[in-house]
């Protein structure tokens, strides 16, 4: 069965010209605006002409250098950002691993924390608290539980972002290089927890730049280049032919 489809996917952001360094510029800039003087963009295709489609329970790598559209990819079928071409199609439950700890509260106790953002990645309260002591310990955070979040490091706030995320019980989970979250040691017991889910049927769509990662976990493999989808497959031909693409333009 087919739970995510990925139709003929195009995604443009503007870029503006004219670069503002300062608050005063963007002022000036906004009020000419306001003026009626329009400043020019430039368009920039970050996703054209993407097709392919995950079947329940498959494990699915993206792979592709920095700014080939990766991420992009994510966010769209998170529905975080909406296409400006084609369609995508995802069928159950998504957990978005993308940027961790979005709605998280630099003034809110860590407990506080886990509440707000499990409500924001569609938990009820009581779910939450019932689930707060294995979140606090998958975390390694138990200790701090009562310590305002701006005390903690950015990896910690991480490590209790991902916690939470993979608490939410989803049918899809959409992962953006949040393994390298934390320590070795927090990295393996996420990898465990991942391959657990794989045993459990989840369907799971990776972006990393580790390829012996992607080689290990995922069946199938999407090779992005500049937006563009270069091969969609086995995932040991595709890193292959990313590995030759890389080395052929070095």
């Amino acid at each position: 069965m087919q739970v995510i489809q990925v139709e003929d996917l195009w995604k443009k952001f503007k870029i503006p010209h004219e670069r503002r360094t300062t608050i005063l510029e963007n002022v000036a800039g906004a009020l000419q605006i306001l003026e009626g003087k329009r400043f020019t963009y430039e368009e920039f295709w970050a996703l054209k002409a993407i097709n392919f489609t995950v079947n329940h329970g498959e494990s699915i790598g993206v792979i592709g250098e920095n700014g080939s559209g990766k991420s992009t990819l994510l966010k769209v079928i998170a529905n975080i950002l909406r296409p400006d071409r084609g369609r995508v199609k995802a069928s159950g439950k998504i957990a978005p691993i993308l940027e961790l700890g979005v709605g998280f509260h630099p003034d809110l106790t860590v407990k506080e924390n886990i509440l707000v953002y499990g409500s924001i990645m569609g938990l009820k309260n009581s779910d939450v608290k019932r689930r707060m002591s294995s979140m606090l310990e998958f975390s390694g955070l138990e200790r701090f539980k009562d310590a305002k979040l701006k005390n903690l490091s950015s990896g910690m706030q991480m490590r209790l972002g991902f916690s939470v995320a993979i608490e939410t019980n989803p049918d899809i989970f959409l992962i953006d290089e949040a393994l390298a979250v934390g320590d070795m040691e927090f990295q393996q017991k996420c990898m465990n927890k991942f391959k657990d889910f794989k045993e459990e049927k989840k369907t799971i769509v990776l972006v990393s730049h580790a390829l012996n990662l992607v080689n290990e976990f995922c069946e199938k493999t999407v090779f992005l280049s500049r937006g563009e989808m270069i091969s969609f497959g086995k995932t040991g031909n595709t890193v292959n032919e990313y590995v030759k693409h890389v080395g052929g333009h070095n």
